[in-house]
């Protein structure tokens, strides 16, 4: 793993006495994973914590003392741990305040107690050095647990890493928050280890939220585990391109199409992920699922075989592959190397008798009557861990290679990554962007117009206006005008906002919400220049 960012949330520890509120605690990995991630740390899944329990034979429950919590951070290299706890005040009517007990349906009435507040404490235990920091604590009606989530998550990422200049409001402002009742749902479902009351708690908080990212991953994982193989293809299917989620979502989406003979739309899903993260395991399937269609799949495949040439698996499929082709020789190589991995491997066996006993250039037909018939090997299995530690590696390449560029052109590089995830609704990931082109060149109009935005969506009026001011007095940018426009509108200025829409449109004619802005205005009686 990468040294040095790797972090260990443990569910945090119920101190109300009432132990209805226990999935709060499960809740504080699932938050505080997101946020640390966006903070440019490598999280450890909830699948990884289970395991390590397991292998050290402790119960999926257990609360670990110190000693045992170091232990269970070095089973998986963690660099920092995050332990906590939090309790919740009530007053007398509250007594059945977030509580749906074993019910698949979610009864919790939080949102219906608004005097109920959850107080929590987190500290920061980092394994290399054997300290623990003092607490970092945050407050919050419990109907606003995700806010207090989000604070408690912001401090501990300013623990982490004291250079840390993502705002707190930003994190406040990150997406992802849903009803109480669907995020209790979804904690239950991917808690319990009962399938029938995994399936309910997931359905219910995706009836309640529709959009829900998380727990549509999560119960089109459990269908597909299941074998409901189509139900989880429309499931996965409803998961946005554009979340960060996608990338398992559309694994899982090409396995749960490929297991109902839906080749085309399965190679269309591991397509998407294998263009954004193509590690070998994904770079397979997509060929095998090329190869159901008759279509050619030697390079995929070869490409498979580059990233990870000690997989037996993928010699195999390479050497179906040529074999298909007629290239009887490359296919006799490949089926050579996938037995000198496994030598007890019946199928390759059987591949290489079967390619010394046909004439050269012969290709392997298509046809299951034949004598002889061979098929490409599909991954089934989804590494989290591989998958988000490649990411990391990847944003961490990215860094080093931005590092060698002239300030001007790195600046602009870090504000084009900015927009991007603007544009998809990551807030604290943007900024974190947003800061790194200002480190790297105080006068990026682009940067400054992006961190305008950011203050712009988490409300901070005044500083979203400082950096607009700031982007145009650089360089005027439509994005700018547009966020002094939204600010003036909100501020009831009709004139100051028709005069900057007027600006925007005269650096980009075309830009959607610059048009959006003149029609809201025009309608309110205000006149707006032609630009």
């Amino acid at each position: 793993m990468p040294g040095g960012r790797v972090v260990l949330v443990l569910p945090f520890d119920n101190r109300s006495g009432d132990a209805s509120l226990n999935w709060i605690g499960d809740s504080f990995p699932a938050t505080l994973n997101k946020r640390l991630e966006s903070a440019g740390f490598l999280t450890i899944s909830h699948d990884d914590r289970v395991y390590a329990y397991d292998h050290l034979g402790l119960p999926s429950d257990f609360q670990p003392s110190r000693a045992t919590t170091i232990r269970i951070a070095q089973q998986l290299d963690a660099n920092f741990v995050i332990i906590g706890s939090y309790n919740v005040q009530s007053d007398s009517a509250s007594a059945d305040t977030a509580s749906s007990g074993g019910n698949a349906k979610s009864a919790s009435g939080l949102t219906a107690k608004p005097t109920s507040r959850i107080t929590i404490q987190a500290r920061v235990l980092s394994i290399d050095n054997l300290t623990l920091t003092s607490p970092l604590e945050d407050s919050a009606e419990l109907y606003r647990l995700f806010d207090g989530e989000n604070a408690i998550a912001w401090r501990v990422a300013r623990s982490l890493d004291p250079h840390f200049n993502v705002a707190e409001a930003t994190f406040l402002a990150a997406p992802g928050a849903v009803p109480l009742p669907a995020f209790e749902d979804y904690i239950r479902g991917i808690s319990t280890t009962n399938t029938v009351e995994k399936l309910q708690r997931l359905q219910s908080a995706v009836s309640l939220v529709p959009n829900y990212s998380a727990a549509l991953l999560a119960l089109g994982k459990e269908q597909f585990a299941q074998k409901q193989f189509a139900a989880a293809a429309t499931t996965l299917a409803k998961v946005p391109h554009a979340d960060r989620l996608a990338l398992e979502a559309n694994f899982y989406l090409g396995l749960a199409r490929f297991n109902t003979a839906n080749y085309a739309a399965a190679a269309s899903a591991f397509e998407f992920v294998s263009t954004r993260l193509p590690l070998p395991e994904i770079v397979n399937n997509q060929a095998v699922a090329l190869s159901r269609q008759g279509k050619d799949g030697v390079v995929l495949f070869q490409r498979a075989v580059a990233a990870d040439p000690n997989d037996e698996d993928y010699h195999y499929n390479l050497a179906i592959a040529l074999f298909r082709r007629g290239d009887t020789t490359g296919a006799t190589g490949s089926v050579a190397n996938a037995l000198k991995l496994k030598p007890t491997d019946n199928e390759a066996i059987a591949l290489r008798s079967e390619l010394a006993s046909v004439p050269p250039n012969t290709k392997l037909a298509n046809d299951p009557n034949t004598s002889f018939t061979a098929a490409e090997r599909i991954r089934r299995n989804y590494s989290e861990t591989s998958f988000r530690q490649a990411a990391f590696l990847l944003d961490q390449t990215r860094a080093m290679r931005l590092a060698t560029l002239p300030p001007a052109e790195r600046a602009a590089q870090y504000s084009k990554q900015g927009n991007e995830y603007l544009a998809e609704g990551l807030l604290p990931e943007a900024e974190k962007e947003f800061q790194s082109a200002i480190e790297a060149d105080a006068n990026s109009a682009d940067a400054h117009a992006g961190l305008a935005q950011i203050r712009d969506a988490s409300g901070d009026a005044m500083q979203a206006r400082s950096e607009a001011n700031l982007s145009i007095k650089l360089k005027p940018t439509a994005a700018a005008w547009m966020v002094l426009a939204r600010l003036d509108l909100a501020a009831n200025k009709l004139p100051d906002c028709a005069e900057d829409v007027t600006h925007a449109q005269q650096l980009e004619p075309n830009d959607t919400a610059a048009q959006a802005m003149r029609l809201a205005l025009q309608q309110r009686g205000q006149w707006v220049s032609k630009p």
